[in-house]
């Protein structure tokens, strides 16, 4: 008879992502996504053992090495279950970590979570955060380095696009972004819809010309949508566009799937919540 269910939801790629000066951390922003999550639930017995649905979210030698170090204890069967892919840079393994130790009844504090996960896995997501998209992240040092103001809300249709690839935390071959930081955190204090979504844009465009892929159709499928902007994952496949709220086209998700995107997805980030 399975036990506890918890749900961790994931994120739509980064508002930003990049080093924080030429030699800097590598250092992002994240693009909340409440419809994208990971689901998990335990079966109890002997041993454990990790189920991914069909996707190989999580090892059991993972799962294992990120519970003795929070000093929790889970045997039995756990089963996860993704509505992203692995590696489109929604977030999935981060969020099936975070999932497991809510599985094991642990209610650890965000950062001790966080660097359980990047001491794991090299490089983590900040989903254990309440919104994450007002903090800058330092993913490779489960680090918060700022507080950033919050940011208004944006209509958001987003989905996966190319091929996917899971995040390696030895690469640190990303632009700078530190001079959007400033930019950023006053766009967001005076509630400036148009300014963040044209640094996010900025942020997005350096990572495609500097890491690809080539001919990515984001930019040219925003500008004929009427968005203010987009959002990529700077490791993975996740396109996201951002809208002012009410102004989402009426045939964008049939438009996305002609061509060639793949489980699109509509939800609203920022605002008061």
């Amino acid at each position: 008879m399975k036990q506890g269910a918890v749900r961790v939801a994931g994120h739509l790629g980064e508002l930003m992502q990049g080093r924080l000066g030429p030699s800097g951390p590598v250092v992002l922003i994240s693009l909340p996504c409440p419809v994208l999550a990971v689901e998990a639930w335990h079966l109890p017995g002997p041993g454990l053992s990790i189920h991914g649905s069909g996707q190989r979210l999580l090892t059991p030698a993972r799962a294992i090495d990120v519970l003795d170090r929070l000093s929790l204890k889970l045997s039995g069967r756990v089963v996860l279950s993704a509505n992203m892919p692995a590696g489109g840079g929604a977030g999935a393994s981060t969020a099936s970590l975070v999932a497991l130790a809510r599985l094991a009844g642990a209610d650890v504090p965000p950062p001790a979570l966080a660097r359980a996960c990047v001491m794991a896995e090299g490089a983590s997501d900040p989903l254990m955060f309440g919104m994450p998209e007002r903090l800058l992240w330092a993913s490779r040092r489960a680090e918060v380095l700022s507080r950033l103001p919050p940011i208004p809300r944006f209509d958001i249709v987003g989905g996966f696009y190319g091929d996917h690839r899971r995040t390696d935390p030895r690469d640190m071959d990303f632009p700078d972004v530190s001079d959007l930081i400033s930019p950023w955190r006053a766009a967001a204090r005076g509630g400036d819809a148009a300014a963040l979504a044209g640094i996010a844009s900025t942020s997005a465009e350096r990572t495609l010309a500097l890491r690809g892929p080539v001919g990515d159709p984001t930019a040219r499928l925003a500008a004929s949508f009427g968005a203010l902007g987009f959002a990529i994952a700077h490791t993975g496949s996740a396109r996201a566009f951002l809208f002012r709220p009410g102004t989402v086209p009426e045939n964008i998700v049939a438009r996305m799937r002609r061509m060639g995107f793949s489980g699109v997805v509509q939800f609203a980030a920022g605002g008061k919540r």
